[in-house]
């Protein structure tokens, strides 16, 4: 508790720890719509087109000016959203091929202006690197300013146009058909991403940022099937990967935040993957063996009536190698201690034999007949 409390009595922790939570909220509650609009990719492809803007702004501003080199990112990465539709609708090219193809082209050109920048030499151009993965250490209170007003907005067009946003999400056809205006809507949501983009590249970098896009509504994707939870908690997961990042970093020398962060939220994705409720790993495992569990003890109890029924007696006393060869296979004793346990059959003896004998009880019967009506053709 202590090296925590001496952690955040650092004023630049503080604002990494804000600036990392702050950004994680945004990119996880617009990665949500992504998600649902199958186009994870989307932010893949605006982050790596972000990077060309970032030299432009600096070659513009003839220094490392951060309001320049975001406004030119914005620019660049607005441009190939722009490019994006212009691919989609225009040629015959699926969404996945315009964003491979946006994603190099802006990217490969990113690379050559940032290679000659640095080749000039200078200190400020040979900062521009740390766009690549950010440089968390080099925020500052304003750019927490800049992240706040991009939040606000976010927030707000979210909750103001909820009802468009949710339709265009899960069925952008049928709002066309009612009259929304879908494209508008769609462009309104990938500026939304290139804003929150451009305002993580001073921490997560270029590279990084669309895991934090990305992680936390996958993770989130897994605990909840409505989507103002999906959103809600998506912004919490990614709030807490950022924060937690910042923390794990500031107590380790040479951790750079950003990856940390992207780290964090994808150790989130794998525990959602596994230990989810109904949609994790481990429950639909669980799920599937209890399914084969009820599937053979309903054999069980079927084979059981069916000897009853032939030796046209009710409690008639079932051998363990009878029950055997009814079922073609040997019956493990834990399914028979099952049934016993629930009250469906009762273990009896049979002397002079003294094998395992099983018999039937009212409530097994019940259950055999309910499982055979249930099985039965439709009348």
């Amino acid at each position: 508790m202590s090296a925590l409390v001496e952690l955040l009595s650092s004023h630049i922790v503080r604002v990494v720890l804000f600036g990392s939570a702050l950004l994680g909220a945004i990119s996880g509650m617009l990665g949500a719509f992504a998600v649902l609009r199958r186009q994870s990719l989307l932010g893949d492809a605006l982050a790596h087109a972000a990077l060309p803007g970032v030299c432009l702004g600096f070659l513009i501003a003839g220094a490392r000016d951060l309001g320049s080199i975001m406004a030119g990112a914005f620019f660049t990465g607005a441009l190939a959203a722009l490019a994006m539709m212009l691919i989609t609708r225009t040629t015959r090219l699926k969404t996945d091929a315009a964003l491979g193809i946006v994603l190099s082209v802006f990217f490969g050109v990113g690379v050559v202006l940032l290679t000659h920048l640095q080749a000039q030499g200078g200190a400020a151009s040979a900062g521009l690197g740390s766009f690549l993965f950010g440089q968390a250490a080099a925020i500052l209170v304003s750019d927490l300013w800049i992240m706040g007003g991009v939040g606000l907005v976010v927030l707000a067009l979210v909750l103001g146009f909820w009802k468009e946003f949710k339709l265009v999400s899960f069925d952008a056809e049928f709002a066309k058909a009612q009259g929304f205006p879908v494209t508008l809507l769609e462009a309104a949501l990938t500026v939304m991403v290139a804003l929150a983009i451009v305002a993580g590249l001073q921490l997560a970098g270029v590279v990084l940022m669309v895991a934090l896009l990305i992680a936390p509504a996958a993770a989130a994707r897994q605990w909840t099937r409505r989507l103002s939870g999906m959103v809600a908690l998506s912004a919490g997961l990614g709030a807490a990967a950022g924060a937690v990042g910042a923390l794990v970093s500031a107590s380790m020398r040479g951790l750079a935040t950003g990856p940390v962060v992207v780290l964090i939220a994808t150790a989130l994705v794998l525990v959602s993957l596994a230990l989810a409720p109904q949609r994790g790993l481990l429950w639909q495992a669980f799920a599937a063996r209890r399914a084969r569990d009820r599937i053979g003890e309903a054999r069980v109890l079927a084979a059981m009536q069916g000897l009853a029924a032939a030796h046209d007696n009710k409690s008639y006393r079932a051998e363990q190698g009878m029950l055997d060869a009814a079922l073609g296979a040997p019956t493990p004793a834990t399914r028979l201690e099952a049934l016993e346990q629930r009250g469906l059959i009762r273990a009896v003896t049979h002397a002079p034999e003294t094998t395992p004998h099983w018999q039937l009880t009212e409530a097994g019967h019940e259950a055999a007949r309910a499982q055979g009506r249930k099985s039965g053709p439709d009348p």
